[in-house]
């Protein structure tokens, strides 16, 4: 059989084979390339969370005995809350959270909250009126946050 007495749909499939079967080495350099980047760039992301995890700062929080927070109090510390991962800055998500631990010694219970070492300056202000922040260190070593401005936007006038 010759390629002239073939069908036009079977040619094609025959062409597309051959294009295949040419272009299988290079696709499969492609791929271990791309293989080699992911499991480099997880690896890189593992390392990042592994140090933010070893640097992480630890506050007491000690309520009052009248404490009873309102849902305005609560929902307000809650947004307190979702400042330490931005303070974090490029650290992934695992590494950059706010824990909340609890502990019980003696019969007295005992709240931690902790988060990346970078946000300090925001684990430390007081998230409701009746709860005292105790700091493990003193209060010199705190250093300030800073955020990222936006750019300004330019208006298309």
């Amino acid at each position: 059989m010759n390629r002239a007495s073939l069908p036009d749909g079977v040619q094609l499939l025959l062409d597309c084979a051959h294009w295949i079967a040419v272009a299988a080495p290079y696709l499969a350099v492609v791929i271990a390339a791309g293989f080699i980047a992911a499991c480099g760039i997880s690896w890189r992301r593992a390392l990042l969370v592994r140090d933010a995890l070893a640097g992480r700062t630890r506050v007491e929080t000690v309520p009052t005995s009248t404490f009873d927070p309102g849902e305005g109090e609560v929902r307000r510390w809650s947004q307190h809350l979702g400042r330490v991962s931005y303070a974090a800055g490029g650290t992934p998500r695992r590494g950059r959270a706010a824990r909340l631990h609890y502990s019980a010694r003696n019969g007295r219970m005992r709240c931690y909250l902790e988060g990346h070492a970078h946000a300090q300056a925001v684990l430390t202000m007081p998230g409701f009126a009746e709860v005292e922040i105790r700091a493990s260190g003193s209060r010199s070593d705190i250093q300030p946050v800073r955020f990222s401005v936006p750019a300004p936007r330019r208006s298309s006038s």
